[in-house]
C-alpha cells in the first residue's frame, strides 16, 4: 500500500491540500518538495485508515490525478478505462453521445458548438447554451469528463437534457436519441451559378480527400468557370490537429499555417504551406461565428494572415489548445492541453478569438446569458493570452449565436419543444449543417459573402482586361 500511496503523491505533488500555507519551494531546492509529498502521503493514509466508509485505492487513484488536473484548463481531465474504451471504440461499447463539443465555465457545463448530422443539432442544440441536468441529475458538480460520460448510452436509447438558453426564463426540456455519429466533415454545392460553398463542419483522416474531391466537382460542376469560393466554418468546433493543418494548407501555396508553442520551448515552431492550393488562387471568403473553435480557428487565421481570404461574420470563440490523450498503465487516459498554436503572425487566439474582416451579424440576433457568446476567456485556467490587455481579459467578445433551427418533424419541436418531445438526427441526405438556416435562402451571412465575391470577380475581371 506504501508504493500505491507513494505513486499517488508523485501524481499529485503540485496540488496543496485545502488551508495548507504552500510557500514555493526554492528553485533547485528539492527539500521543499519532499515535505510537499510527504504531507500529501500522510492524508492518503489518514483517508484510507480513519473515513466513515472505506474507500477503494481505485476511487482514491481516480480522485487524485482528477485533482492534478482540476484547475489547469478548461478541457483537462482523467478518463477512466471503461470511459476510454467507450470514447475509442463507440461501435463495439455500444455507446455513444448527443455530438456536442462541450466546456466548463464555473461549474457550469455549456456547448460550444452542436456537430453536424448529429442528435444535439437535430434537437436544435445551439451555442451557448448551459445545460442545467442530464437525466434530472444536476451537473454542476460533475467534471467535463463525468459529464461527458453521463451523455454517453447505448446505441438508440434516449437523454433528457435540462437546458437554460440566455436569457429565457423557462428552461428547455429535451429528449434525444442517442445515434452514432458519422460526421460529414466536408459538403459542397454550387451558389448563383458559378460560386462554390464548402462546408467545413471538422476535421478527421477523410477531410483532405473530400475537400480535393469537393473542389473538382465544383469546378466540373461550373464547367471549370468557377468565380470563388465560400468556406463555412461556423459552429466548426475543430478536431484533429494534423487534419486541420491539411486543410489549410490545401488552399494555400506559401506562408505558415500556423505557430505552435510547446512548454519550455524558446521558440515557436513554424508549419510552412507547401504549393496546394486546390482553387488555384481564386478568392475566397470564410464564414465564422461564436462557434467556430479550435482547429476551425486555425484554418480561419491561416487563410486570414497569409491575406488569402476574408473573414465574414461574428468573433470566433477563441480557444487553440492542442490536447494530448495520454495513456495511463492502468487503461485510462489523461486529457492534457500539451501545447497551443497561434495566428502564422504570431498573434494569440486564446481568450481573444479572431475578429472578422467583415462583421455581419444574423438577421435573428438571439441572446446569450449576459448577452454575450462564451468565449475561451470566460473559463476557469483558460490559458493567458499576452496580447490581451489586462483589463479586458474578462470581457469576452459579443458573439450572436447562428440563427435558425433544423426543420422540425412536428410543430411542438425541437427549439420551443415541451417536456418529452423528442429529435432524432436527420436524415444521411440532409444537408450537413448544423443548424437548419444556416446554408439555406435566409442565411444573411451567406448572402453577404457571395456579394463579395461577385465583387471580387467583377473587380478581377477589371483588373486583367
Amino acid at each position: 500500500m506504501r508504493k500505491l500511496a507513494m505513486v499517488i503523491v508523485a501524481m499529485a505533488s503540485v496540488v496543496p491540500l485545502a488551508g495548507h500555507s504552500q510557500q514555493p519551494p526554492q528553485q533547485g531546492g528539492k527539500d521543499a518538495v519532499y515535505d510537499e509529498l510527504n504531507l500529501f502521503d500522510e492524508a492518503y493514509e489518514r483517508i484510507r485508515e480513519d473515513s466513515v466508509d472505506p474507500v477503494a485505492d481505485g476511487k482514491l487513484v481516480g480522485a487524485a490525478i482528477t485533482g492534478l488536473l482540476t484547475g489547469l484548463d478548461p478541457n483537462a481531465s482523467y478518463i477512466d478505462p471503461a470511459a476510454l474504451k467507450a470514447l475509442n471504440e463507440p461501435e463495439a461499447s455500444g455507446e455513444v453521445g448527443i455530438g456536442a463539443a462541450l466546456t466548463l465555465t464555473k461549474g457550469e457545463l455549456k456547448v460550444i458548438s452542436p456537430r453536424d448530422g448529429s442528435p444535439a443539432a437535430a434537437a436544435g442544440i445551439k451555442p451557448g447554451d448551459l445545460i442545467l441536468a442530464i437525466d434530472k441529475e444536476p451537473t454542476y458538480e460533475l467534471t467535463l469528463a463525468e459529464a461527458e460520460q453521463k451523455l454517453r448510452g447505448p446505441i438508440g436509447s434516449t437523454v433528457g437534457l435540462t437546458l437554460q438558453r440566455g436569457d429565457e426564463n423557462a428552461p428547455l426540456k429535451l429528449t434525444l436519441k442517442r445515434a452514432v455519429g458519422h460526421l460529414q466533415t466536408v459538403s459542397s454545392r454550387v451558389e448563383d451559378g458559378n460560386i462554390g460553398y464548402l462546408r467545413l463542419a471538422g476535421f478527421d483522416d477523410g477531410t483532405q480527400a473530400a475537400l480535393t474531391a469537393a473542389a473538382q466537382d465544383l469546378r466540373q460542376q461550373t464547367g471549370g468557370k468557377l468565380a470563388g469560393i465560400v468556406i463555412d466554418l461556423r459552429n466548426n468546433p475543430g478536431g484533429s490537429f494534423e487534419d486541420a493543418v491539411a486543410a489549410a494548407n490545401a488552399f494555400l501555396d506559401k506562408g505558415d499555417v500556423a505557430l505552435v508553442e510547446k512548454h519550455n520551448t524558446a521558440s515557436a515552431k513554424h508549419i510552412s504551406a507547401t504549393p496546394a492550393d486546390l482553387v488555384k488562387g481564386l478568392p475566397i471568403v470564410v464564414l465564422v461565428n461564436g462557434g467556430t473553435a479550435d482547429e476551425a480557428e486555425l484554418v480561419a487565421a491561416a487563410l486570414q494572415d497569409n491575406h488569402r481570404a476574408l473573414l465574414l461574420g461574428t468573433k470566433t470563440f477563441g480557444e487553440s489548445a492542442i490536447e494530448t490523450l495520454i495513456p495511463l498503465a492502468s487503461g485510462g487516459a489523461i486529457r492534457l492541453t500539451t501545447a497551443r498554436f497561434t495566428t502564422p503572425d504570431g498573434h494569440q487566439i486564446d481568450g481573444k478569438g479572431l475578429d472578422p474582416d467583415l462583421v455581419v451579424t444574423p438577421l435573428k440576433l438571439e441572446k446569450f446569458a449576459n448577452e454575450e457568446g462564451l468565449h475561451e476567456a470566460d473559463l476557469p485556467g483558460a490559458l493567458k493570452n499576452p496580447d490581451q490587455p489586462a483589463s479586458s481579459a474578462a470581457a469576452p467578445g459579443t458573439t450572436p449565436a447562428s440563427p435558425g433551427q433544423p426543420a422540425p418533424a412536428a410543430k411542438s419541436a425541437p427549439a420551443g419543444a415541451p417536456p418529452g418531445a423528442t429529435a432524432t438526427p436527420p436524415a444521411k441526405s440532409a444537408p450537413s449543417v448544423a443548424t437548419g438556416e444556416m446554408g439555406g435562402a435566409s442565411d444573411e451571412q451567406l448572402t453577404q459573402a457571395l456579394d463579395v465575391l461577385r465583387g471580387l470577380a467583377v473587380f478581377n475581371r477589371h483588373a486583367s482586361g
